[in-house]
C-alpha cells in the first residue's frame, strides 16, 4: 500500500512540474509534442490536440518534449515559428522556471490545506527536567509555564529555543507562571554537543527542560494567517533544502545522506501510518525538494538549460552545438551518478 501511495505522490508532483513547463510553453506558442509521466516504454498514450499525453514504464520522473528541444538528443533543433529553438532566451528561461514554480505553488497549497484543520502548537509548559542541568538546579519545576526570557514574550514552546540561542547575555532571566504566581528564575545555560537536522555535530545551549506532552493548543487560523503560514513554510522548506545541498557540495555533511526513490518511498509509507496531515506535510516538502533540485545548474536539469540561455542572453549567441552536446552528456552522467548513489544508500540502509 505504501508503494502505491508513493507512486501516486511521485506522479502527482511530476505532473504539476511538467504542467508548469507545458502551460508556459503553450503561452509562448511552442508546440509540445509529448507530455509524459515517467520514462522509457510508454504504457498508455492519448493524443489530445497536438500533444501525446503518456504514462511511461519507469515512474522516476517525467518530461515534456517540445518541438526543437529534446534532452535525449541535444542536437535536435527546429527553426519553425512554433519551435522552442526560435524563442528568445528570456522566453525559454520562463518556460524552464515554470516547472519548479509549479512545485512551489503545490507546496504552498498543501501547507494552506493543512491550516484548514486545527494546527497544533506546543505551549511553553515545562515537563520533565534533567537533574544534572541548570534549570533543575535553579529551581524550575514541572508544570511551570515560561512567560518571558530576557524580557521577550514566550507564546509557544518553539520560542524558548530561539530565545536561548539568540540570547546576548550569559545568564537568562526567565519569568514563569506557577500556581497563579509569577516568579523570576535566573539560569545560566550549558553548552552541549548535539546533532542538527543535517546530521552534523553542533554546539547548542540548553537549560535541561522537556515539553509537557498535554500542553497543546489548537489554532484556528484566519485566511490571512493561513496564507502567511503556507508562505512561511514554503520559504523555510526551500531554504532548508538549499542549505542541505550547499553542505553536500562543500562536504560539510556526508554523501551518505543522499536518498533515492527507495528511501523516499519508505518515508512516505511511514507517513501514511501516522496521519493524513503528516503525509500532506511530507508531500509538500517533497514538492519543494523537486522544485529546488531541478534548478541546480546541472545540464539535463532545468537549471542547466537556464545557464545555457543566460549565456546566450549575455553573449548574444548560443554555445556551439558540439559544446552543448558534450556538456549535456556530462550532465546526464552526473545525474545518473547521483541517482545510483541514492539507490546505493537506500539499499545499504
Amino acid at each position: 500500500m505504501g508503494i502505491l501511495i508513493a507512486l501516486l505522490i511521485f506522479s502527482f508532483l511530476i505532473f504539476f512540474h511538467e504542467l508548469g513547463h507545458f502551460l508556459v510553453a503553450r503561452y509562448w506558442g511552442v508546440k509540445v509534442e509529448v507530455f509524459s509521466i515517467g520514462f522509457g516504454k510508454r504504457l498508455y498514450t492519448k493524443q489530445i490536440g497536438e500533444t501525446e499525453w503518456s504514462i511511461s514504464a519507469i515512474p522516476l520522473g517525467g518530461y515534456v518534449r517540445m518541438k526543437g528541444q529534446d534532452d535525449s538528443d541535444p542536437l535536435a533543433v527546429s527553426y519553425d515559428a512554433d519551435s522552442y529553438t526560435t524563442k528568445t532566451p528570456w522566453q525559454k528561461i520562463t518556460i524552464l522556471l515554470a516547472g519548479s514554480a509549479a512545485n512551489f505553488v503545490v507546496a504552498f497549497f498543501l501547507y494552506f490545506v493543512l491550516t484548514l484543520g486545527d494546527i497544533p502548537k506546543a505551549l511553553p509548559v515545562v515537563g520533565d527536567l534533567n537533574q544534572s542541568l541548570p534549570a533543575y538546579k535553579a529551581g524550575m519545576q514541572n508544570g511551570d509555564r515560561i512567560m518571558e526570557i530576557n524580557g521577550h514574550p514566550i507564546s509557544y514552546w518553539e520560542d524558548i529555543s530561539t530565545a536561548i540561542k539568540h540570547s546576548s547575555t550569559e545568564e537568562l532571566h526567565i519569568s514563569v507562571l506557577r500556581d497563579q504566581q509569577y516568579l523570576m528564575i535566573d539560569i545560566k545555560p550549558e553548552t552541549i554537543q548535539d546533532i542538527n537536522a543535517f546530521g552534523e555535530s553542533v554546539a547548542r545551549k540548553v537549560i535541561g527542560i522537556t515539553h509537557q506532552e498535554n500542553a497543546i493548543v489548537y489554532l484556528d487560523l484566519s485566511l490571512a494567517e493561513s496564507t502567511q503560514y503556507a508562505y512561511d513554510q514554503t520559504v523555510a522548506a526551500s531554504l532548508l533544502i538549499i542549505k542541505g545541498v550547499q553542505k553536500l557540495i562543500t562536504g560539510a555533511i556526508s554523501s551518505e545522506n543522499v536518498s533515492g526513490p527507495i528511501g523516499i518511498t519508505d518515508m512516505i509509507s511511514k507517513a501514511t501510518q501516522v496521519s493524513i496531515a503528516y503525509l500532506l506535510f511530507l508531500t509538500a516538502l517533497l514538492s519543494v525538494n523537486l522544485g529546488v533540485l531541478n534548478l541546480l545548474p546541472i545540464p539535463a536539469l532545468d537549471g542547466g538549460h537556464i545557464m545555457f540561455n543566460l549565456y546566450e542572453w549575455i553573449r548574444g549567441q548560443q554555445p556551439s552545438e558540439e559544446v552543448m552536446y558534450r556538456i549535456t552528456l556530462i550532465g546526464w552522467g552526473i545525474l545518473f551518478s547521483i541517482m545510483l548513489l541514492g539507490f546505493y544508500n537506500d539499499i545499504h540502509r
